[in-house]
């Protein structure tokens, strides 16, 4: 039987699964307003499932010399809050490390690699950068917190999407980039006139997933609502026009952050946060009963 202080923590990871689950990714307490996702590992002696809400960084995982077929990653970090034992779903992922993610979003396989050396170095000085309070952590403990890298494992996809319609799959879609997006503008403001490297990261993660999202909506979305209701016709050229205008403001925050222009790119942000509202707004508002009626 768990002690009362193992029972307390198990209700409260099983509350703030089942806030995730409920609400798409978006969690309270001392979990609001971060990055948040859910890892299912499996049991090292057990083999059993047992799924985890950890912190997440953007990390991109494009060009990633990993040998597997990729749709991004992210870096997750066993810090157990600086205690002197790595926490449970480390030591799972060691013994088995393909795990299942959810982002709210979606539900992929992943593969974890754990990082080391320079490669491990460099991921833990972006973390520190971005929160200090991770190299408190690391201060509490004697061993080396690990960083472990999830690279999404996929057949030409980002996984299963937890949505039950195409009307609703494309409203949580939208509301993730306007997590992504307020979390950056936030971390900008919180920057002191600076840009940090996980900073940026954060900012080419966000663009590459939109523009993948657009090339996804401009190649499959559109020609199938084309060809289903004709009519909508000049919602979808104003909608492929937007997403052109949006790439060009993407273009132009990658031209900053390479330009490592903090105010330009506070700018751009903005600029980029404007537009892509009111597209999202349109679109959902002229799309989704069209999607829905569709299926």
């Amino acid at each position: 039987m768990p002690n009362d202080d193992n029972k307390k923590f198990l209700d409260f990871n099983q509350q703030v699964i089942d806030e995730f689950r409920a609400h798409h990714g978006r969690a309270g307490g001392p979990f609001a307003g971060g990055r948040l996702l859910l890892l299912t590992t499996t049991g090292a002696r057990t083999g059993t499932p047992h799924t985890t809400p950890v912190g997440y960084l953007p990390d991109g995982g494009w060009g990633s010399p990993h040998a597997f077929k990729q749709w991004g990653s992210v870096l997750v970090i066993a810090s157990a809050a600086g205690s002197p034992k790595h926490p449970d779903w480390y030591h799972n992922l060691l013994a088995n490390p393909q795990v299942t993610v959810e982002s709210g979003v979606f539900t992929y396989e992943a593969q974890a690699v754990v990082l080391a050396g320079e490669e491990r170095e460099q991921a833990w000085a972006r973390a520190v950068e971005a929160d200090p309070g991770w190299a408190e952590y690391q201060k509490k403990t004697e061993r080396i917190i690990p960083v472990v890298a999830l690279h999404a494992i996929t057949n030409g996809g980002p996984g299963k999407i937890n949505a039950s319609s195409p009307g609703e799959a494309i409203k949580v879609v939208h509301d993730a980039f306007r997590r992504e997006l307020a979390l950056i503008r936030k971390e900008m403001t919180a920057g002191n006139g600076t840009l940090g490297a996980q900073l940026r990261v954060n900012c080419l993660t966000f663009c590459q997933g939109l523009h993948n999202h657009h090339t996804g909506e401009d190649t499959m979305m559109f020609p199938f609502l084309a060809d289903r209701h004709p009519e909508a016709n000049p919602v979808l050229r104003r909608l492929g026009e937007e997403h052109e205008q949006i790439a060009a403001l993407v273009a132009e925050l990658r031209r900053t952050l390479a330009d490592e222009d903090p105010a330009a790119a506070r700018a751009e942000v903005e600029r980029l946060t404007l537009d892509l509202e009111a597209h999202l707004t349109y679109e959902e508002q002229e799309l989704i009963p069209l999607l829905d009626a569709s299926a």
